[in-house]
């Protein structure tokens, strides 16, 4: 396995380490916030388009990466239900990135035996993005590599409230006092959410120094482990991802239990 590490970070920074990375207690799902593009274009006197097309290396080193590591699931947060008060142009420039990107990508993560699946309203995307969302899905649903799990019009709130709205419709017209309260229970309604075939992520990561979940995953990362990098996303590479995997391995999870 050193040889496998070897390969996978093959010219680490001074002063880390891959073969102190336990490659036994990898998490199986990793989500990431993926943050700081825009300050990574402005830093750079570019439009804000620009950095999240810069963003998008730093994608693919994360995919690559954690594929090579073994992570089961990698769940990225692509765009927000709030997302959309952006200026118009942000927004259109990042539907057509979303769309050109996903079927560029397409084929090499299927030979990869990537999955790839969204969570989010897909309905109120622009057809070209939707299409192309749909399009992952049915090439690579039967693959059985890592599952990428694209966030895309998503929200935490508003996948709650989704989930409650799902429940209670599988009731028909019975009153909620006779019958859905009794049988709602934390179990019950994690079957509705989004995520209800995917495992609560291990880690959480966030770029770019900022110290907020940002409405993302809100019911899934109650006992998910947070490491916050102060590197913008554009500059997020392996070595990063180490790190934070690193920092992961030296916590102890307690669930609140002692």
């Amino acid at each position: 396995m050193n040889q496998t590490l070897d390969y996978i970070f093959p010219n680490p920074p001074d002063g880390l380490d891959p073969k102190s990375l336990n490659v036994d207690a990898i998490p199986s799902h990793i989500a990431i916030i993926m943050d700081g593009n825009g300050r990574w274009a402005k830093k750079r006197a570019l439009n804000r388009l620009k950095g999240h097309r810069a963003g998008i290396e730093a994608v693919r080193e994360a995919i690559r990466c954690a594929s090579d590591l073994g992570v089961r699931y990698l769940t990225i947060y692509s765009f927000s239900t709030e997302n959309w008060k952006r200026p118009q142009d942000e927004v259109s420039g990042l539907m057509d990135l979303f769309a050109k990107t996903m079927l560029a990508e397409l084929d090499g993560l299927h030979e990869e035996h990537v999955r790839v699946m969204t969570i989010g309203d897909l309905s109120s995307l622009p057809d070209d993005t939707r299409l192309a969302f749909e399009e992952a899905w049915e090439k690579t649903k039967d693959n059985d590599g890592m599952t990428l799990v694209v966030a895309v019009n998503y929200g935490g709130r508003a996948e709650i409230v989704r989930a409650v709205k799902d429940y209670l419709s599988a009731w028909g017209d019975t009153p909620v006092d006779q019958g859905p309260l009794e049988q709602l229970n934390e179990d019950v309604l994690a079957q509705h959410l989004f995520t209800a075939d995917i495992p609560d992520p291990e880690l959480l990561i966030r770029t770019s120094g900022e110290m907020r979940v940002s409405n993302f995953l809100l019911w899934q990362i109650a006992y998910s482990e947070f490491v916050v990098s102060d590197v913008l996303w554009p500059d997020f590479d392996r070595y990063e991802l180490l790190r934070a995997l690193l920092s992961y391995q030296e916590r102890n999870r307690r669930f609140g239990a002692l």
